[in-house]
């Protein structure tokens, strides 16, 4: 019964360290996706300069202060960011419990479960 056992936590070892794994790739191929949209997607700044567009003069500004004082964002919850928190359950036994969390969620997998799910299974998670 012992040899059963320790295979059993190996097994489990192995399944936490595939999710460590996967969080790791997911982070490199998303701060590589968001380098090239920040690259890409990036408006010019606007300086206060005349600008002549066709036969009128128009003056640009800054943008308007009152929509960059808005105040801060929600943070929203990147897959990583849960797959960490679920990975880090998992290596302290409780394996078990994620997997339900994700049942209860309607997924087999993290990646499956819609990101405006993700406060509701962090906070369900943080409990564990």
């Amino acid at each position: 019964m012992g040899k059963v056992k320790l295979l059993l936590d190996v097994i489990g070892d192995l399944r936490s360290l595939a999710d460590s794994l996967q969080a790791v790739a997911d982070a490199v191929a998303d701060s590589g996706t968001a380098e090239a949209e920040m690259t890409t997607t990036k408006e010019p700044e606007e300086t206060g300069k005349a600008v002549r567009t066709g036969k009128a003069v128009r003056n640009t500004t800054k943008k308007d202060t009152k929509t960059a004082k808005q105040g801060p964002e929600e943070k929203v919850l990147t897959l990583e960011e849960v797959r960490a928190v679920l990975a880090e359950k998992s290596r302290s036994g409780h394996t078990e419990e994620v997997r339900d969390l994700l049942a209860k969620h309607g997924a087999d997998k993290l990646s499956e479960i819609d990101p405006a799910e993700y406060p509701a299974l962090l906070a369900e998670a943080e409990v564990l």
